[in-house]
């Protein structure tokens, strides 16, 4: 029931449309469909999208930077200007 009544409001705001608008909308369901939808025998399966697991914040770059032990030591080649 909620498929129809969505195509019905799709087709409603459709109707409303000037005809070059239409057709974009028509490019963008091509669109839609040849990236998100696999066609086998005539019957239409979703691709699964894949979920990659966005992490932001503290912590992200955890044990992926390390610093030497000597970073604080004087450099020998700034020996003269000290």
């Amino acid at each position: 029931m909620l498929q129809t009544t969505t195509f019905q409001n799709i087709e409603e705001s459709l109707k409303q449309l000037p005809h070059s608008l239409q057709i974009e909308v028509f490019h963008y369901i091509e669109f839609l469909k040849s990236n998100y939808v696999k066609q086998n025998n005539n019957s239409v399966e979703a691709l699964e999208e894949k979920k990659t697991k966005k992490r932001d914040g503290f912590g992200i770059w955890q044990g992926k930077i390390t610093m030497s032990d000597n970073f604080d030591s004087p450099m020998e080649e700034f020996a003269e200007y000290m």
